[in-house]
C-alpha cells in the first residue's frame, strides 16, 4: 500500500481535452500532488488560461520543458500527447529510471509477436483494468487504452472469457472531443450540428488493440485484424454531441439470456466502474463520469450488446488515473466518483 504522502505527478501535452480532464480530476484527487504540467505551446502562461473553468482553482503555470528539480521530484508522468507523439517525447528527454509512466495515446498499446513493447528495458502493460488489474498493480508503466476501444472491449470481454465470441458487427458514435482540439473541418460547430458521419469504417486505429485483448480471453478469436475482417467488423460514427461513446456490437449467441446477466454480472462483480442495466441505457448517464454502462438485448439467437462511457473519462483520463490509483495502491476509485449530467 502506497503510504498516504501524496503521489507527485508530472503532464505533458496538459493544453489538450486530455491533458484537460486529467488536471481537474487530480486537483480533487485526495492523493495527488501535481509537480508540473508541460505545453511547449502555452509555456509561462497559467493553466486556467487555456482551461479557463480552472479559474480559483489553481495557479499553476505551463512550463515548456520540465527541471531537473522537476523529474527527481515526480514519480509518475501521465504522456497526453498526440499518437506518435509520445514516443518521440521520451526518446527527446531522457526519463529517470524511478519514474512511472502512464501513456494516453496508441504508441505502446500493440504486441508484437508476443512480446510487450517496452520503454527504458521496462515492459508496458496494457491499461484496461477489466482485463488486467493484477498486471496493472505491478507495472512501472502503462499503454492506457483507446476510447472505442475501452467501449467495445468491456461489452464483449465476459463473452470471450467464455469462449461465447462469434463474428461480432460493431457501431459505434462519438462526439466531438473524441477528435481531439486542433480544428479539423469536421469539427467546427457550423459543421457538427445537425450532422452524423461514419468515417474510418472498418479500418479504425482502435481495431488493433481490440483483437490482441478478446484473443488473450479467447484463443480461438483472431489475435490480429485480416483484411478479410473476419471476427470484428466495426463501424464508427461522429455524433453531433461534444461528450460520450455508445456502442451497440452484435453476434449470434444461443446462451439464455439469464444465463448472459449472470455471466455479466459475475465478470463484472469486483469491478467498479462497469455495470450492467436491465433497462435501456443512454448517454447521459456517464457523461462526466468514469463508468461503463452495458445492457444485453437478445432476440431469437441474436445478441446486441449496448456499452456506453464518456470518452474523455473512463476513454482516457478517467482510466489513466484509475490505473495509476492501482499501480500506487490506494483505493482504485480515489478522485473517479464523478457525477453525471443528467439533467
Amino acid at each position: 500500500m502506497h503510504d498516504m504522502k501524496k503521489i507527485k505527478i508530472g503532464i505533458t501535452g496538459g493544453a489538450g481535452y486530455t491533458g484537460g480532464e486529467l488536471i481537474r480530476i487530480l486537483i480533487g484527487h485526495p492523493y495527488a500532488d501535481i509537480v508540473f504540467v508541460q505545453s511547449r505551446s502555452n509555456s509561462g502562461k497559467y493553466l486556467h488560461e487555456v482551461h479557463s473553468d480552472l479559474l480559483g482553482e489553481t495557479d499553476m503555470q505551463f512550463t515548456a520543458d520540465p527541471s531537473t528539480k522537476d523529474w527527481a521530484e515526480a514519480e509518475v508522468l501521465f504522456l497526453c500527447v498526440g499518437h506518435g507523439e509520445a514516443k518521440k517525447f521520451l526518446e527527446e528527454n531522457k526519463i529517470p529510471k524511478h519514474l512511472r509512466l502512464i501513456d494516453l495515446s496508441q504508441d505502446f498499446r500493440i504486441s508484437t509477436n508476443g512480446h510487450l513493447p517496452t520503454i527504458n528495458g521496462q515492459p508496458v502493460i496494457y491499461g484496461l483494468p477489466e482485463l488486467d488489474r493484477k498486471k496493472i498493480k505491478k507495472a512501472t508503466h502503462i499503454a492506457n487504452p483507446g476510447c472505442f476501444a475501452t467501449a467495445i472491449q468491456l461489452g464483449l470481454l465476459p463473452l470471450a472469457k467464455a469462449g461465447l465470441l462469434q463474428e461480432v458487427y460493431t457501431t459505434g458514435i462519438t462526439g466531438s472531443t473524441g477528435a481531439g482540439q486542433g480544428l479539423a473541418p469536421t469539427s467546427h460547430f457550423s459543421w457538427r450540428a445537425n450532422n452524423i458521419q461514419a468515417y474510418k469504417t472498418l479500418v479504425h486505429q482502435h481495431i488493433r488493440e481490440i483483437y490482441q485483448s478478446l484473443h488473450q480471453l479467447q484463443p480461438g478469436f483472431p489475435a490480429s485484424h485480416s483484411e478479410n475482417n473476419q471476427g470484428l467488423s466495426f463501424i464508427p460514427w461522429r455524433g453531433d454531441f461534444t461528450r460520450g461513446i455508445f456502442i451497440s456490437s452484435l453476434l449470434h449467441c444461443e446462451v439464455k439470456p439469464d444465463k448472459l446477466v449472470k455471466l455479466y454480472e459475475d465478470y463484472y462483480e469486483d469491478h467498479p466502474f462497469t455495470v450492467l442495466s436491465k433497462e435501456p441505457i443512454f448517454l447521459k448517464q456517464v457523461v462526466n463520469t468514469n463508468k461503463c454502462i452495458i445492457q444485453l438485448e437478445k432476440v431469437g439467437s441474436k445478441l446486441v450488446v449496448h456499452s456506453i462511457i464518456d470518452n474523455l473519462l473512463k476513454g482516457a483520463s478517467g482510466q489513466a488515473v484509475q490505473n495509476m490509483n492501482l499501480m500506487f495502491g490506494i483505493d482504485e476509485c480515489a478522485g473517479l466518483r464523478l457525477k453525471a449530467s443528467y439533467f
